[in-house]
Order: C-alpha cells, then structure tokens, then sequence
C-alpha cells in the first residue's frame, strides 16, 4: 500500500516441484505410500525449512536479527536445500512404466568404455550403494574436466561432495526412501530402484553436463 514501507526480498522463495507422475506410478517397486511420505513430508520439509533460513538469513544480512548463529543458520540451508535439489533430481531420474528400459545414446556408450559393459556397471554402483555407511546418496557423477563418469556417494546430503561433478544418476538412500516397504533390506530397495531408472533423464543430464564442459572450455 501507498505510503507503507515494503520490505524488498533478497532471495527468491524456493518451491516444492509437481512430481513427474502420480504417486502410485512406480508401484510395486517403491509403494504409494512411501511416495507420499517421501514426497509430501520430507521432501517438502525441506522446501518450507529452507525458506524459513532464507527469511533468517535476510534478517542477519539486514542486521536486525537480533542474536544469531550463523553457522547454524548455514549449515541448516545447506542441509534443506540440498534435500531439496538432490530430491528433485531423484523423482525425475525415476518414471513411470513407458519411461523406463535399458541405457541408449552416450551415456551407454560410456558407460561400456569406462566400466566394460552395463552388468559390470551395474555391480560396481550396487556394490557403492549397499556399502553407503547410514543414510546418504549414492549417484552417477560426470566430470566437466576430464569425461570421467564417477561413481559416487553423498553422506547425509552434503559429505563427501565433490564440487563440479553434475549428477547424471541417483539414488536415495535415507531411509525414508524405502524403511516402509523394504525395512532393512535396502539391497532390496536398491535392486527395485534400479527397474525404475528413467535413462533418458539421465542422457539429458549428461548431454547437459557435457555442453557445460564445452562452454568452460572455449
């Protein structure tokens, strides 16, 4: 209104994005049920978590926070919008039945090259994720230096994060992601998971981080 002073946001709010398909759509392997928790509960936690220590940040940046923490301030923004990323990615590295089949394009010939054939790949990324040490990620990463295609893991949802590796592939493995359904049997999960994968999401990833790599280098 006219007259009254409006405070000006310096960061733009973060949004909870529509999941790609209906919650049931990757039933039997990962339940309805889970997908709503997952989804409507932490994944969203993460979204209003973080836009509360956006508002916070902006108080400290303006200085009339008051007392502070600023490490705790950031270390929770880091933690909630890194759910919220790497969540994002996982839905969509996901699809429903006519998403999902065997690797084409590049990211099978590159992954034939550097791990000498898919079941090979496929052992070495099963073997990752089933040594995960509590709850974290484990994820396909390219490297916009060199063309490597890393297997990695994410502790938590932020240790052990090297920087500059897009993500082509991932898989959550909080347990929230499969406690409901699968309860301790998480290579049970894992192997569910990997029925799931949508690869031409993961081509585009890729495609995209390699037309980064070209840009960087020009």
């Amino acid at each position: 209104m006219e007259g009254q002073n409006v405070k000006k946001e310096l960061f733009k709010k973060y949004e909870l994005p529509p999941l790609p398909y209906k919650l049931d759509a990757l039933e039997p392997y990962i339940s309805k049920d889970i997908m709503d928790v997952h989804y409507n509960g932490h994944h969203k936690g993460y979204v209003t978590t973080t836009n509360k220590l956006v508002d916070r940040l902006e108080t400290v940046i303006d200085q009339s926070a008051g007392s502070y923490d600023i490490q705790g301030i950031v270390r929770g923004l880091t933690f909630n919008l890194n759910g919220h990323k790497l969540h994002s990615l996982y839905w969509n590295n996901m699809g429903e039945e006519n998403k999902r089949g065997a690797p084409g394009g590049q990211i099978a010939d590159m992954i034939n090259k550097q791990y000498k054939s898919l079941d090979n790949f496929k052992r070495v990324l099963f073997e990752t994720a089933n040594s995960l040490p509590g709850t974290g990620w484990t994820t396909l990463n390219y490297d916009v230096e060199n063309g490597n295609l890393h297997i990695m893991t994410y502790e938590n949802h932020f240790m052990n994060q090297i920087a500059e590796l897009p993500i082509v592939l991932i898989l959550d493995e909080f347990e929230h992601a499969y406690y409901l359904q699968y309860k301790n049997k998480r290579a049970d999960y894992v192997d569910a998971w990997w029925k799931l994968i949508n690869w031409e999401d993961a081509e585009k990833r890729l495609q995209k981080a390699i037309n980064r790599a070209g840009l960087e280098k020009k």
